[in-house]
């Protein structure tokens, strides 16, 4: 028997706020569709008041699929599936500040992230999601046609040196891959950009200048205000996002304050491009 929970839409193109479900405790199956569904439909879920123990944590994501570990950043011994996510008055920047999509210079990168933050500080720290639904449908019908053909290089090594050094690599190298511009998604079948300013560093296909005018462009493009969401952290709040079809920035406008959380992410599959009716 599922268990009943409450959706509120939070924008008009990405985000919801559920209510009515306590994510220690192990959800009935209807109840895991349910909430397929509606990640599906919103691509970003938020929940409140949500005091979880790392095991319940990981007991979430590995309900979606198998756990990604992380590339680059340093691990626990005893969960290195496990990421924290911290900024406070002794660092010269967080991880996230820019639009990214989680781990894109993977080969099969995250389907999706459950972040919880434990720590806020006393105003600000907020994360933007944007809808890449709504970015690749904003586009004209050309320039949606043109994308589609092309594929983009995703390099982790340009921003995981800065951040975390090279001292905690999963494998031998930081991570790099090519993946189509346009993605479909395997689920709903909806094309996405995916291209991101964290990991995107070219197009294959073209000529260095023209690659790094078309990725300023779209860079750009994805931020729209129009495509997001804004969420607002309190202690024990919980964002699940689909990473195969969105983006998001950390604020980092709070310091020298602290915020302090813990991410999960859910291994993926490689992406790929589908071509649909030309509309």
């Amino acid at each position: 028997m599922a268990d009943a929970f409450r959706v509120t839409r939070m924008s008009p193109v990405i985000g919801a706020e559920v209510s009515g479900l306590d994510l220690s405790v192990a959800m009935a199956d209807g109840t895991l569709d349910a909430l397929r569904d509606a990640l599906s439909e919103h691509l970003v879920l938020f929940f409140r008041d949500q005091e979880l123990t790392h095991e319940q944590h990981k007991a979430i994501g590995k309900r979606f699929g198998a756990l990604h570990v992380h590339p680059a950043a340093p691990k626990d011994a005893e969960y290195p599936e496990i990421l924290v996510v911290h900024g406070d008055d002794k660092v010269k920047f967080v991880a996230g500040s820019m639009w990214h999509s989680d781990v894109s210079c993977d080969v099969e990168p995250p389907m999706g992230s459950i972040l919880r933050v434990v720590q806020v500080p006393s105003s600000g720290g907020d994360t933007l999601f944007a809808s890449m639904y709504a970015a690749f449908d904003g586009l004209s019908g050309q320039m949606r046609q043109l994308l589609s053909g092309l594929t983009a290089i995703h390099e982790g090594e340009q921003y995981y040196r800065g951040t975390y050094g090279s001292g905690h690599l999963r494998d031998a190298v930081h991570p790099t891959a090519e993946h189509p511009v346009v993605r479909t998604h395997p689920v709903t079948r909806r094309q996405a950009l995916y291209v991101n300013e964290g990991f995107t560093t070219r197009i294959k296909e073209l000529p260095r200048a023209e690659s790094d005018a078309l990725l300023g462009f779209l860079f750009k493009h994805c931020g729209e205000p129009a495509y997001q969401c804004r969420f607002h952290w309190e202690p024990n709040s919980v964002a699940f996002w689909d990473n195969r079809c969105t983006q998001h920035l950390a604020i980092w406008d709070y310091y020298p304050e602290v915020r302090h959380g813990y991410r999960v992410s859910i291994q993926g599959s490689r992406p790929f491009y589908a071509a649909t009716e030309t509309r």
